[in-house]
């Protein structure tokens, strides 16, 4: 498969742009291989790391799968700490609206972007889509043009919650040691799902040691109480952090459910 493209989250000179150009947000953008450039959707995946760092195995391997199946796959790499909060979300929320404006470059159809999560990612991704308009960056000058809010959510073994259960190094990671109940509050994502948020799917391990379970049960029920589509799949055993679980023969089918659930958005 071809390499990734790749696109700038911050124009330069933008106080965003950290001084180490390996930490730069960017985005890596793959396309499918072969297959004409008809408007196409996107999910943009945001890989976990506990707001500290950004896992590979949980970036690139899944966009070439989106890429493989006729989707466009993009990885977007945000800010972490030493960065807090709004950092991580100003560069999810601009990753949505770049990827949006990107349309006729790599054929994209704006109107079915997708955005995906894993572990610290996946609130990242959950925040996004449940509160689209928490934080406008005035350096975004997409904002005006562009909705931040996804068609679709896609959470891998989320962080969801910040007051119930939750991982308390994200917690720290993304807002400080000293935050207080109003501003967990506000980054439970449970606590803001809404009529019209985006349909999700969620992939978690019963026994999961990181993240409880709990964090995706939690954001399930609060999507089925008001209707909100929700696929939920609760594997029995596994580890945190299992990626693709393409070595794992207990685990490895998720994926294939998740390609299943978007198999409507693939031409």
């Amino acid at each position: 498969m071809q390499d990734a493209h790749i696109v700038p989250l911050w124009p330069d000179g933008s106080p965003h742009n950290p001084t180490d150009p390996a930490e730069r947000p960017r985005l890596d953008v793959y396309l499918p291989e072969g297959r004409a450039r008809a408007p196409r959707a996107a999910v943009v995946v945001c890989p976990g790391g506990g707001y500290t760092h950004r896992a590979p195995h949980e970036g690139e391997p899944f966009a070439r799968l989106f890429a493989e199946a006729g989707l466009v796959g993009v990885v977007c790499h945000y800010r972490v700490h030493p960065h807090r909060f709004p950092a991580p979300y100003a560069d999810a929320a601009r990753a949505v609206r770049t990827v949006r404006s990107l349309g006729e470059t790599y054929g994209i159809d704006p109107g079915r972007v997708a955005i995906m999560g894993f572990s610290a990612g996946g609130h990242l991704a959950a925040t996004v889509a449940t509160q689209p308009d928490l934080h406008c960056d005035p350096e975004d000058d997409l904002a005006t043009r562009w909705s931040a809010r996804p068609e679709r959510l896609i959470l891998g073994y989320p962080v969801i919650s910040m007051v119930h259960e939750y991982h308390q190094g994200s917690a720290e990671h993304l807002l400080g040691p000293d935050a207080d109940e109003a501003t967990r509050r506000q980054m439970s994502n449970e606590l803001h799902v809404r009529a019209g948020n985006p349909p999700v799917f969620l992939f978690h391990t019963a026994d999961d040691p990181s993240v409880p379970c709990s964090n995706s049960l939690r954001y399930a029920e609060a999507c089925m109480r008001i209707g909100v589509p929700v696929e939920l799949h609760v594997y029995r055993s596994g580890p945190h952090g299992v990626g693709l679980a393409g070595d794992m023969p207990s685990l490895r089918s998720w994926p294939g459910l998740l390609i299943d659930w978007l198999r409507d958005w693939i031409d």
